[in-house]
């Protein structure tokens, strides 16, 4: 039976992932910051899943956290990095900003580098981030946001490279969806190609038990990523 732990597991993609891994026969270990979420889903699930309430932020509780559920669960096989937030109009662009950075750049990377080392030290494992088509393409209306996707895929294109050439059995893999249905797309005007939670996180799964470095989700967005990679600077400065 493997055993993961998902951050930010109390809506969307996050609870998504830990519905149908569960089903799969996976032990999962929940974060997020809700906790009466954290209880109903493992009611839902039941003996499979165990929780813990945590702020991805808060990185010394962060860490007791992960070792606590690593403990009830008996190891760790996958690290599941699903903790982020977009742009919160309701704040001051620079506190929005800030907060945006210390979730999806500082915690994302206190998460990497934790479970690098415990997949180091046990001799294998699988670290999933969770970036977006958004690292590829540039926005003046979401510049952090886009930012911090663009971080996330390169700081794990890097970690690729320190894994190979250690010759570690850790698999790295970015999963970058385009727009799917969820609380955080909720208020995101002129989307398209919206995929509902369910078939995402099946894509998913999928790209997670292949072990594949990287995935579009779903996939028709490797067209956009090809035209985004091809597009010119002076392009991008126009739009």
């Amino acid at each position: 039976m493997k055993k993961v732990i998902i951050t930010g597991a109390t809506s969307g993609i996050g609870r998504e992932l830990a519905v149908q891994l569960a089903d799969k026969g996976y032990s999962v270990g929940l974060t997020g910051r809700r906790t009466e979420r954290l209880e109903e889903l493992k009611q839902e699930i039941g003996d499979l899943a165990f929780f813990r309430t945590l702020d991805v932020t808060d990185h010394e509780r962060a860490e007791h956290v992960y070792d606590e559920l690593i403990n009830e669960m008996g190891g760790l096989d996958i690290m599941i990095l699903n903790a982020g937030i977009g742009k919160d109009k309701l704040l001051p662009h620079w506190i929005s900003d800030k907060q945006t950075i210390e979730v999806n750049v500082l915690a994302f990377a206190h998460g990497m580098n934790f479970a690098f080392r415990y997949f180091k030290k046990q001799g294998h494992g699988q670290i999933v981030g969770m970036s977006s088509i958004a690292s590829l393409l540039a926005s003046g209306r979401a510049s952090t946001y886009t930012a911090s996707k663009h971080f996330i895929s390169n700081y794990m294109t890097g970690f690729r490279r320190k894994v190979k050439r250690i010759k570690a059995d850790i698999t790295i893999t970015d999963l970058r969806p385009g727009f799917i249905k969820s609380e955080l797309t909720d208020n995101v005007k002129n989307m398209f190609w919206v995929a509902p939670t369910d078939k995402a996180v099946r894509q998913m799964v999928k790209a997670i038990e292949r072990k594949k470095s990287h995935a579009y989700i779903t996939k028709r967005w490797r067209l956009v990523a090809w035209l985004a990679k091809i597009t010119p600077q002076f392009v991008w400065d126009r739009i």
